[in-house]
Order: structure tokens, then C-alpha cells, then sequence
């Protein structure tokens, strides 16, 4: 498996929005992605404590270690550098408990507040060997 791998929502319309974010700025192709409704999704977000079937957070494997809510977007947008890694500073200057129930308020409602799709996200040619089944 990769060295880092966003494990996310694959029907949530935010969060298919935050992936091609992520591949749009990912310039070294670091990041690799398993939707939860795969098997390979449901075991990683099972092995680190995350619920498959109701998820509260996507998650972000790094060197085998699992990183959840903000803590795994700081350490996403970090990886881009530039000003990104500005804005993923001033992120981290937000008291976790705030920036983390920011999050998890999101992550509840995401149906609600973004939509969702009927079938989970279908990667393009030439982004399909970053994903994971």
C-alpha cells in the first residue's frame, strides 16, 4: 500500500469536492484514495476506530499512523506548501476543541448541508490509479 492514503465519503458531494481539491493541488502525487463503500475503505477506517458505516471524519493514513478532522486537513494542506501551508498555519492556531466541533458539526450534516450522490465518485482515466477498491 502507499505511504499516505485519504480514506473518504465517496457519495458525500463535500467531500468528492475536498478529493478534487486534493488532486488538483497534490503536484507530487503523494496521496492515493479509498472510498468507505469499498472493502479496502471499510478496513482502514475499521482498523483505526472509525465506524464504516457512519464515519464522523474522513481519514488520513501517513506512514501507518491514522489522522482525523482537522488534524489530517492541516496535515494535507501542509503537504502542498506554499500558501497553503499559510492557511493550514492560521487553521492551527484555532484551539483543537473549536476547529475539531467545527468539523464534526460538518461531518453530521454533510448530506444535509452539501447533498450526496446515488453512486460513489467515478475516478477520470487519468486520475484512476490513485484510488484504491
Amino acid at each position: 500500500m502507499t505511504d499516505r492514503v485519504l480514506v473518504f465519503d465517496g457519495v458525500c458531494v463535500l467531500c468528492s469536492h475536498w478529493v478534487s481539491f486534493v488532486l488538483r493541488h497534490d503536484r507530487h502525487r503523494l496521496y492515493k484514495f479509498a472510498a468507505m463503500q469499498t472493502a479496502t475503505g471499510r478496513e482502514l477506517l475499521s482498523r483505526h476506530g472509525l465506524d464504516p458505516d457512519d464515519p464522523k471524519s474522513f481519514l488520513l493514513l501517513e506512514s501507518g499512523r491514522g489522522y482525523m478532522d482537522t488534524d489530517a486537513i492541516i496535515r494535507v494542506l501542509n503537504s502542498f506548501g506554499g500558501r497553503w501551508r499559510v492557511l493550514a498555519m492560521m487553521v492551527r492556531v484555532l484551539p483543537r476543541f473549536l476547529r475539531d466541533a467545527s468539523y464534526r458539526f460538518i461531518a453530521r450534516n454533510r448530506y444535509k448541508l452539501f447533498g450526496r450522490h446515488d453512486l460513489c465518485v467515478v475516478p477520470s482515466e487519468q486520475t484512476a490509479d490513485r484510488f484504491l477498491s
